[in-house]
């Protein structure tokens, strides 16, 4: 069993820090406990040199910088046309080694420029993507990114699609996992019948690499490739950790310039123009997903903080932060540096994040966090929280 996040930034993708290292990627994976992350941005020329000269390779397919595991993946966004409109969608996708690798920049390499960004834009569609990793090697990885974000999701809005079929025709089998994205949690995904027998995964598509592990997916295989492709293809996960989905920056409709935001259910008896301005609104995930879905879900909520739907599905936790706990409980910002210095020193005392977050009782963590951090992190934990969602790029925000 591992904890594994997939979907992170490297120094050279647009709106990242450039202060991500493979020190600072290793460093916050330890902090926060999880196992295996991705390389990130493969296809960029100054990050792969990089990260080929750093990692050593512990497994076939799993590579390893200072007692973290790395597996080799980037995200690239297919520009394309079809049926005379334009489309524009965010993929994960993974190989097994450098070999493999380069072959695979040397033809995104006649379809972009890979040296702008660490997440290119390449023009072709994720149709012909698949095709083109599964010619290079059969155990390439494909899992749509954010799949509900209005512009980059494959159910996206303004993406144009209402089926992943229509998207990837016959390439569809090779689609195992489907990203959830910050602003959707897994049942969201399972009611929609198409993905009701897939593995959805959450991974935290950081932008810095303190804010890796705040969505994670623990899988029930061997660290190893073959067990992360066989865990995706068979839905082997224990559980995975996820953002409020009301948290995420495109929950509701919206439209950010004249501050609207609303449930669907407003847009709905309204209109899906903005109130104010009379523009459209950018629809939110909680709006397509209740175009999309099939069947309402049932959710149970366990004394330990888990959610479960059925026997049928794996559970998940909703989490917040460790720092932006302790930023909220002492009324500074979460970058602050008396923040940094308190999470560190309540670090040192645990395992890791996770440990703090998922698993340890109140009564364990007071000693060295106090009452109130303590107190904050269980309410978390178990949803005792009052949230105003996130909508049209803004954050929702949490009090507790």
């Amino acid at each position: 069993m591992f904890a594994a996040d997939l979907h992170i930034h490297s120094k050279y993708s647009y709106a990242c820090s450039k202060d991500i290292s493979l020190d600072a990627l290793a460093a916050w994976a330890n902090l926060k406990g999880i196992d295996l992350i991705s390389s990130a941005d493969f296809t960029h020329p100054g990050w792969i040199k990089e990260i080929k000269k750093y990692l050593v390779q512990c497994d076939e397919g799993i590579y390893e910088y200072k007692n973290v595991k790395f597996v080799l993946g980037t995200e690239v966004s297919c520009i394309y046309r079809e049926s005379n409109s334009h489309h524009r969608i965010h993929i994960l996708i993974f190989l097994p080694n450098f070999a493999s690798v380069y072959r695979m920049n040397e033809k995104l390499g006649n379809f972009g420029d890979l040296t702008q960004n660490g997440r290119p834009n390449v023009s072709m569609c994720p149709r012909d993507l698949v095709e083109m990793l599964l010619d290079i090697h059969p155990d390439g990885i494909v899992i749509p990114a954010h799949i509900w974000t209005p512009w980059y999701g494959l159910y996206g809005s303004k993406f144009g699609f209402d089926n992943y079929q229509e998207v990837f025709g016959d390439m569809s089998d090779y689609i195992y996992a489907f990203e959830s994205g910050l602003s959707s949690h897994p049942a969201m995904n399972w009611g929609i019948s198409e993905l009701a027998d897939k593995t959805i995964v959450s991974f935290s598509d950081a932008h810095s690499a303190s804010r890796i592990g705040r969505e994670f997916t623990v899988f029930d295989t061997e660290l190893t490739y073959r067990g992360l492709l066989d865990g995706l293809k068979g839905g082997s996960v224990a559980y995975t950790g996820e953002f409020y989905s009301e948290e995420g920056k495109y929950h509701y409709d919206g439209h950010r310039k004249c501050g609207i935001s609303q449930h669907p259910t407003i847009t709905t008896q309204i209109g899906p123009d903005c109130s104010v301005c009379n523009k459209p609104l950018t629809l939110g995930v909680l709006n397509r997903v209740l175009r999309l879905s099939n069947e309402q879900l049932e959710l149970h909520h366990r004394s330990d903080g888990f959610i479960t739907v059925s026997n049928r599905y794996p559970p998940f936790i909703n989490l917040i932060p460790l720092k932006d706990i302790i930023a909220q409980v002492m009324q500074k910002g979460a970058n602050t540096k008396v923040v940094g210095r308190e999470y560190l020193r309540i670090m040192s005392s645990f395992g890791s994040e996770i440990e703090i977050l998922v698993r340890l009782q109140e009564d364990a963590v007071i000693p060295q966090a106090g009452e109130d951090i303590a107190r904050a992190i269980i309410n978390c934990r178990k949803g005792d929280v009052l949230i105003e969602p996130g909508y049209d790029g803004v954050y929702g925000k949490i009090c507790f």
